[in-house]
């Protein structure tokens, strides 16, 4: 006989098959936390968002597992999340993505679709791996960051075409994003991807000795690039 508004269902899944799908769910979203350290915690701007994933994860699993034999528990909780609002923002766009691993992890453990679960992270596993070693293939990935260089205008027009070609030297896979130019100052924008610590400490020598007014900095994309 079933009680309170729990069904026939819910009762047959029993508490130790409850049980296995919590920790199922706990393991999976450990390791998409893995994932995540291992491909985006070292953004700069990132909110380290993985200390969360355990919690929602199984928190995700029970919400799902209790509701979907449960038609008034399912119109309750609806109703209940439309007015919830989280203020708290996304710094980093793969972080939705992460976000949404959960969920789908989640719900495919609440389901019992376990071949589904495994199929998903399979798959995660593969896009990330394909979009961080795979940068060949995507054109408009020769942004880890920037190099800004500044000297006087008069001097920038007698060393333009030794400055390009220090940049190229150096930065074979860089590119010019833009070229400023005033009455005093002239600067330049370049991109630039893989750059080592030997290629800074080299270029840096090498502008000073081209100009001893110019200036570089160099700004990356995420912290501990070097």
């Amino acid at each position: 006989m079933a009680s309170g508004l729990a069904g026939t269902q819910m009762e047959d899944i029993g508490l130790m098959s409850f049980l296995i799908i919590m920790i199922i769910s706990l393991l999976s979203s450990l390791f998409v936390s893995f994932l995540y350290v291992r491909f985006y915690e070292g953004r700069s701007t990132g909110s380290q968002i993985h200390r969360s994933f355990a919690l929602l994860a199984i928190s995700i699993t029970a919400i799902f597992i209790c509701i979907q034999f449960s038609l008034p528990l399912s119109l309750g909780l609806l109703g209940a999340l439309s007015i919830v609002r989280f203020r708290t923002p996304i710094k980093e766009p793969e972080e939705i993505g992460f976000i949404m691993l959960i969920v789908a992890v989640s719900i495919s453990a609440a389901t019992f679709n376990l071949l589904f679960l495994a199929i998903i992270l399979t798959v995660a596993v593969i896009a990330l791996v394909v979009m961080r070693y795979g940068k060949i293939i995507w054109k408009g990935r020769l942004n880890d960051g920037m190099l800004i260089v500044a000297l006087p205008a008069s001097e920038y027009a007698l060393i333009k075409k030794e400055l390009m070609a220090l940049l190229e030297k150096n930065f074979p896979r860089g590119r010019i994003d833009s070229v400023s130019e005033s009455k005093d100052e002239s600067t330049i924008s370049y991109s630039f991807a893989n750059l080592k610590k030997d290629v800074l400490l080299n270029f840096q020598n090498e502008l000073n000795t081209l100009s001893a007014d110019a200036s570089s900095n160099f700004f990356f994309n995420r912290s501990g690039q070097i």
